[in-house]
């Protein structure tokens, strides 16, 4: 991951977004301290999940479909809890 003072990604915005876009992760630095790192729209919506459902998510299981599944039930008794 390229590193980048504030002031240097400031006049070079257009080359640390190109960067990033291209998947390659750009972090700026604020008075020598991590401050931000840029990533592209896709790699933070695969980070995030953002943009997915969870319905969108069961459904690329590969299990989706198969009507073979079983979900055997615990027929074991309830224990007692003191209340």
């Amino acid at each position: 991951m390229r590193q980048w003072a504030l002031q240097a990604a400031k006049a070079r915005l257009s080359e640390v977004v190109r960067l990033a876009c291209e998947h390659e992760p750009q972090e700026i630095t604020r008075r020598g301290e991590p401050a931000v790192v840029v990533v592209s729209r896709q790699d933070y919506e695969r980070l995030t999940g953002a943009g997915e459902s969870l319905v969108d998510f069961m459904r690329r299981s590969p299990l989706y479909g198969d009507e073979e599944i079983e979900f055997p039930r615990d027929k074991s008794l309830t224990r007692e809890v003191g209340l």
